[in-house]
């Protein structure tokens, strides 16, 4: 066969004998890896998704056909057979490949994804507008079981099975989502997994019945309740039925000819149908089979051993799962809860030793913020530990359920500001903006690990709504080196003072910190000050500093609008202070994909831009 980059994808894939495309499967494994290991990515979950993928891309012609990615971190596969193989070399990189589905890539991606739960709705939207302007072709939607865990998948369910519109969901069961599923939705899908025969019971029995002379069709009908008793009975409920969707499987996912013979029974179907696949995560490569969660989302590696070419960091989610877990042996209220990231947070340890304080709700960040308003009611301590481009989803219950009812819940919000390869669907550059006018919510930043477990002591002992916001990455001390770290009850903290007074929020403190270096070189004295929190804000150093220097500058790593720089400002020009202002932090814009230091320097944040400019500006309003 021909290396997997020098085929016309989809057009080859339409010619290729079933034999053929078994073999394309091993090459598109190897063709992952091969890439993979070297800008890494999404792995476990494109390995076990390639038969599939060849199986959807030999039933539907896109981009005529509209095939959506749930969560899209599984869409690797699409990409090669979509004809993007040729480019995975710039796979998550700047200006290069996206690793999730992207509009702006390619026409056969109908969505940008790269949350959960969404498909169904998408789809349900694309079929309305097709059947309103009676065009002819399929939508079909592709969603792991995690998807299952969050709300939203069953809003749009719920809106496409009372529709009649004709959909396939296909459900890619392999028991994970990044981790391990939990809940009542897995051990339904784990029921239906031992119950294949349902479906060809129930095709038996109607056309058995149905067949007899005369009254056959009445008898049809009156059975109907039998058959439901033995519905019941196989399966011990019918989710998907119940809502108005054709059940077929589940079958195995890793046998083409199998999925494509479904695949076409399902586009024969006048109506919605759920096709439930069962995969391996990881399949075909024994380092991620056995490590999934692992290789789930990955750094570059050696494909050989598996072990990461990055010599390991501690990072702020290890510095947080770790005190957490301290502090909960001495305070039998605290609770952790996260959204299907349990790895991710860095809440393993705690999970390992407090397994009755410590639940994963699943997919379902709205629902994890109003469970911990309900734990906090009942006396419980709960600290909610979800990334901040996810915690997005829940933020109307943060506002009612937490806030409102001022309770005593810490949301740790993980990855906040850029996070490099991911892209736009993963920046977390929003959560200063829409959680810093919420009343009753003190937010603050650590600028190092040591401050993040002093805030998280502090949100224990406030008794009221907290959020502390910290980025993905090592959570070095540089900035706990300097002269003792007052108290947070005290304030922003003061570093260093000068002509030019920067106030950091949160890790941008050590950016701040190496400017201020570069600025002494030029000979312009810079002062940095540790904002800590950033919603209330320490208003009297703030007017205090203000007052003598000729530059006050504002750094952080979310967007302008709405953000700390634009509080401050507010609050000197309430006070009548004149002094010129500079503030820095994201346009309101997408940031696209790629490195952080890349980002940073594109968009004027790294050390030697920010002196620049700050340099650029004492001289125009000199």
């Amino acid at each position: 066969m021909k290396a997997v980059e020098e085929y016309d994808f989809p057009r080859d894939l339409k010619g290729m004998s079933l034999h053929e495309k078994e073999l394309l499967a091993v090459a598109i494994r190897e063709f992952l890896i091969e890439h993979i290991a070297i800008t890494g990515g999404h792995l476990a979950s494109n390995l076990g998704i390639v038969e599939l993928a060849i199986a959807i891309h030999s039933c539907f012609d896109v981009p005529k056909d509209k095939i959506i990615w749930d969560v899209g971190h599984q869409a690797y596969v699409h990409k090669i057979l979509t004809g993007r193989a040729r480019d995975f070399s710039g796979l998550r990189q700047l200006d290069g490949l996206s690793g999730f589905p992207s509009r702006k890539e390619s026409p056969c991606d109908p969505f940008t994804t790269g949350h959960s739960s969404n498909s169904v709705s998408l789809m349900t939207g694309l079929c309305k507008a097709r059947d309103l302007r009676g065009d002819h072709y399929e939508v079909a939607a592709v969603l792991g079981d995690g998807a299952l865990t969050g709300g939203l998948a069953y809003e749009g369910m719920n809106n496409l099975g009372a529709m009649h519109s004709r959909s396939i969901i296909i459900l890619n069961d392999n028991g994970m989502s990044i981790g391990r599923n939990t809940g009542a939705v897995s051990s339904h899908l784990a029921k239906l997994r031992t119950s294949a025969g349902y479906y060809h019971f129930k095709n038996r029995l109607k056309g058995a019945v149905g067949s007899v002379p005369v009254i056959g069709g009445n008898l049809l009908h009156g059975m109907e309740k039998i058959r439901d008793v033995a519905k019941y009975a196989l399966l011990d409920g019918v989710l998907f039925e119940e809502l108005g969707f054709t059940y077929l499987g589940p079958i195995d996912g890793h046998d083409i000819g199998e999925l494509i013979r479904h695949l076409k029974m399902a586009r024969s179907v006048d109506g919605p149908v759920v096709l439930h696949v069962r995969t391996t995560k990881g399949k075909g490569y024994k380092n991620a089979e056995e490590n999934p969660d692992r290789f789930h989302g990955i750094g570059a590696f050696d494909p050989v051993t598996g072990h990461p070419k990055k010599p390991a960091e501690t990072t702020y989610s290890q510095v947080f799962g770790q005190h957490l877990t301290e502090m909960a042996a001495r305070d039998e209220r605290i609770l952790a809860i996260t959204a299907a990231m349990r790895d991710g947070t860095g809440l393993t340890p705690f999970a390992k030793a407090f397994p009755k304080r410590f639940v994963d709700t699943g997919i379902a960040e709205s629902h994890a913020a109003t469970f911990a308003g309900g734990l906090a009611a009942g006396g419980g301590r709960p600290f909610v530990a979800i990334y901040s481009t996810f915690l997005q989803r829940a933020y109307d219950e943060i506002v009612t359920d937490v806030c409102l009812q001022d309770l005593p819940v810490c949301f740790c919000i993980d990855r906040a500001g850029v996070v490099g390869a991911d892209g736009p669907t993963h920046h977390g550059i929003l959560d200063i903006s829409y959680l810093s006018s919420i009343p009753g919510l003190t937010l603050m930043a650590p600028a190092d690990g040591r401050e993040l477990t002093a805030m998280m002591d502090y949100a224990l002992q406030s008794g009221h709504p907290t959020a502390i916001r910290y980025p993905k990455g090592a959570a070095d001390n540089r900035v706990s080196t300097y002269e003792q770290r007052p108290a947070l009850a005290e304030g922003a903290w003061i570093l260093q003072e000068g002509e030019v007074m920067i106030w950091a929020a949160g890790s941008m403190t050590d950016t701040a910190l190496a400017a201020a270096e570069r600025l002494e070189d030029m000979g312009i004295s810079c002062g940095v000050v540790d904002a800590r929190f950033l919603a209330p804000f320490d208003a009297k150093t703030l007017l205090a500093t203000a007052g003598t220097a000729r530059l006050l500058v504002t750094l952080e790593d979310n967007v302008l609008r709405g953000g700390f720089g634009e509080a401050c400002t507010a609050c000197l020009a309430a006070h009548r202070m004149t002094v010129p202002v500079l503030s820095l932090g994201w346009p309101v814009r997408f940031i696209p994909q790629g490195s952080i230091d890349q980002l940073m320097e594109g968009y004027g944040l790294s050390p030697v831009k920010i002196a620049e400019r700050i340099r650029e500006e004492l001289e125009r309003t000199s």
